[in-house]
């Protein structure tokens, strides 16, 4: 990533180079994305090709303004972490489902970041509805969020009674046991915490980008966090706004020219056609 390149991705957040790759710098870096780079699966249903590649995330996020799912969002906003000389490490999660059933191996992608003040902190810019902020890694109790009440736990045995501890033939992981992430009380996802690269993800990319299965290809969703602390999404033609206190206001939006003034003028992406779902069903995540 060249300093062209950093300082374009910095522009698009509305960010200053930091100083240092600071705590505080961190949170400033994650809250902005969260409010300018939205979460979105629009790629899916217009035919274009998702590719897990350093450059390809820079041309659709930076250079297209464009926004992404997980795989995309953390894996660009990984890449500038690295660039201001963050530590960034690649997890693995899997999503809590309907019933509590987990995901497919490699469903979501998140970060855990270490700062240059000794920090370390589970970033997470693609997961929809989440903290709006960094949470602290290895704090096991309660953290207050603008996005919720979040708390990172050891993992008990998955739904086959495997322990969190242990891998499919019984060896420890590496880095540790497995982590639940909460928000709420509710389980989101769990973590691995055996190091990963970008490049493991491009089945789990793959699948959720073509299976009659996935949410998303069974739904279109554009959403970001205001900056009033609420969050704005577009679900095929169903507005929301969310106020911080929780309160929504819905509206469905009828003609086609509303549906792209929406896209263009609340989430910057200029799109020529409305776009539709390629396998329609019930969509029952935030991604």
């Amino acid at each position: 990533m060249n300093p062209g390149h950093i300082d374009a991705y910095l522009s698009r957040l509305g960010a200053a180079r930091p100083a240092r790759p600071s705590a505080d710098a961190l949170r400033e870096l994650h809250l902005r994305h969260l409010r300018t780079v939205p979460f979105e699966n629009l790629s899916i249903h217009l035919g274009e090709e998702i590719v897990l590649a350093e450059e390809r995330l820079l041309e659709k996020v930076v250079g297209a303004g464009r926004g992404g799912f997980c795989y995309e969002l953390n894996g660009a906003f990984a890449v500038l972490l690295t660039a201001l000389g963050f530590e960034v490490t690649p997890l693995v999660g899997r999503v809590y489902g309907a019933e509590g059933r987990l995901g497919i191996p490699y469903d979501h992608l998140a970060l855990r970041v270490r700062t240059g003040d000794g920090g370390e902190w589970l970033a997470d810019v693609g997961f929809g509805a989440h903290s709006h902020y960094p949470l602290a890694f290895a704090e096991r109790g309660e953290q207050a969020d603008p996005g919720g009440m979040f708390r990172i736990a050891q993992a008990g045995p998955d739904a086959a009674g495997a322990g969190a501890d242990a891998g499919a033939g019984g060896e420890e992981r590496a880095g540790g046991g497995d982590l639940d992430v909460l928000r709420d009380g509710q389980p989101q996802y769990r973590l691995e915490a055996r190091p990963r690269v970008l490049g493991d993800f491009t089945a789990g990319a793959w699948w959720h980008s073509t299976s009659p299965s996935s949410h998303f290809t069974r739904s279109l969703v554009c959403s970001r966090v205001t900056g009033g602390g609420g969050r704005i999404t577009l679900s095929g033609r169903t507005l929301t706004e969310t106020a911080a206190d929780g309160t929504r206001a819905v509206r469905e939006l009828e003609h086609d020219e509303e549906v792209l003034g929406v896209y263009r003028e609340r989430f910057g992406i200029g799109l020529d056609a409305v776009p539709t779902v390629r396998n329609p069903g019930k969509d029952n995540r935030n991604g």
